[in-house]
C-alpha cells in the first residue's frame, strides 16, 4: 500500500493510496481479522442493500452497530440474524429521517458515550419530479447531504470523545458530471433534472469528507465512497425505460445485473475498508472505488476504462468550505 503520510487528499506529486483487495472483494474480505470489539457504529440506511451488508460486517467484527433508518421494523430480521450469530457485535435500530432536521436533532442529542465509526449510507436516487421537504429543500440534496452533514455535526463530540473516529459517506460516480450550485441548489430557477439533482448531492457528499479536515485534530477522519454497480432499492425510482437504458432489464421486465455489477456484499467492502481497516489509519479527505483512492480528473478529461476517477470540482477545499458554511446555516434556520 501507498499513502500520504500526512493524511489529507493526494497531492499531484503524492502517489494514490492502493489497497491488496480487488474491485469485487467481499465486506468481510477487506476487514479479515480486524478485531472491532468495544467499537461503536452507526450504519445509516442499514437496513437493506450495502447497508445491510455493511451492518454485517461490522458486526461480525465484533462493534456494536446501531441501525439508522426510517423504518425501524424494517431492520428486524436483520437485528434477529445478527442477534443469533455467535460473536457477534450487538446490533440494534433507530429511527431516523435525514430529510427531517427534527428527526436528526432527536438521533443525536439522544446519543450517549463515544462513537467511533459513522457511515452515512443512506440515499435516494433520481425522484422523477422535483420533491421538496416541508423545509423546501430538494428532498435528494436534503436526504443525501445535508441531514448527512447535520448528523455528523450533532455527533460530533461523540466522534471526538472516541478519538480516533472515522466517518465513510457514500458518494456515486453520479458526481463526475454535476458540480455543486451553489446559486441554485434547490432546482428554484433552473429546470429540474432526476439525475443532475443526484450527482449533486453526490459531489456535495465528497465535500463534506474534504471539509471536514477541520475534525483531524479531534482525531476524526473522512473519505467518501462510490460503491460501484448494485442493484438495490436504490434504483426503485427509474421505470422500465430507464432500467433498459441501463441493460438491466430485458424486454420482458426481467431485472438482472450486467456481468461488471456487484453484489450487495461486494459493494459495502469499500465502505467497510474506509471504516474499519487499520490501512486507512489516518487518512482523510479523499475518495475511494473499488477499494484504492480515485483518479483526479478535470474538465472533459477522458476516463480510462476500468481506472476509479473523482472530478476535481469534488475535491476543491474552497467549495468543500463553502458548502460546509451553507449546511451549517441551512440546519440553524430549520
Amino acid at each position: 500500500m501507498t499513502t500520504n503520510p500526512q493524511g489529507g487528499h493526494a497531492r499531484a506529486d503524492c502517489p494514490l493510496l492502493t489497497t491488496p483487495f480487488h474491485s469485487h472483494a467481499r465486506a468481510g474480505e477487506v476487514i479479515d481479522g480486524v478485531d472491532l470489539t468495544g467499537r461503536r457504529a452507526v450504519v445509516t440506511g442499514g437496513a437493506s442493500g450495502i447497508g445491510t451488508e455493511t451492518v454485517r460486517a461490522l458486526a461480525a467484527a465484533g462493534a456494536e452497530v446501531t441501525i439508522a433508518t426510517r423504518s425501524p421494523r424494517s431492520a428486524a430480521a436483520l437485528v434477529r440474524e445478527l442477534a443469533a450469530a455467535g460473536g457477534a457485535g450487538r446490533v440494534r435500530v433507530e429511527a431516523l429521517d435525514l430529510s427531517v432536521p427534527a428527526s436528526v436533532r432527536a438521533f443525536a442529542g439522544a446519543w450517549r458515550g463515544p462513537l467511533d465509526i459513522l457511515v452515512a449510507n443512506a440515499g435516494i436516487m433520481a425522484l422523477p419530479t422535483r420533491t421538496l421537504t416541508p423545509g423546501g429543500w430538494e428532498m435528494q440534496l436534503a436526504t443525501n447531504y445535508l441531514g448527512h452533514f447535520a448528523l455528523a455535526s450533532g455527533l460530533h463530540a461523540a466522534l471526538r470523545d472516541a478519538g480516533s473516529a472515522r466517518i465513510v459517506v457514500v458518494s456515486s460516480g453520479a458526481h463526475l458530471g454535476a458540480p455543486f450550485d451553489f446559486e441554485d441548489p434547490h432546482f428554484e430557477r433552473r429546470p429540474y433534472d432526476p439525475w443532475v439533482a443526484y450527482g449533486q448531492s453526490k459531489s456535495a457528499d465528497v465535500l463534506f469528507a474534504v471539509g471536514a479536515r477541520r475534525w483531524a485534530a479531534d482525531g476524526i477522519t473522512a473519505n467518501a465512497v462510490n460503491p460501484g454497480y448494485i442493484l438495490t432499492r436504490l434504483q426503485r425510482y427509474l421505470d422500465d425505460d430507464a432500467m433498459r437504458a441501463f441493460g438491466v432489464m430485458d424486454s420482458e421486465g426481467n431485472v438482472k445485473p450486467l456481468p461488471y455489477y456487484k453484489t450487495p456484499e461486494q459493494g459495502a467492502a469499500t465502505s467497510v475498508l474506509l471504516a474499519a481497516s487499520p490501512l486507512l489509519k489516518g487518512v482523510t479527505g479523499r475518495y475511494f472505488e473499488d477499494n484504492q483512492e480515485a483518479r483526479t480528473i478535470r474538465g472533459d478529461e477522458d476516463r480510462l476504462a476500468g481506472m476509479a476517477c473523482v472530478a476535481a470540482h469534488a475535491l476543491d477545499p474552497q467549495a468543500a468550505d463553502r458548502l460546509w458554511d451553507y449546511g451549517t446555516e441551512a440546519f440553524r434556520t430549520a
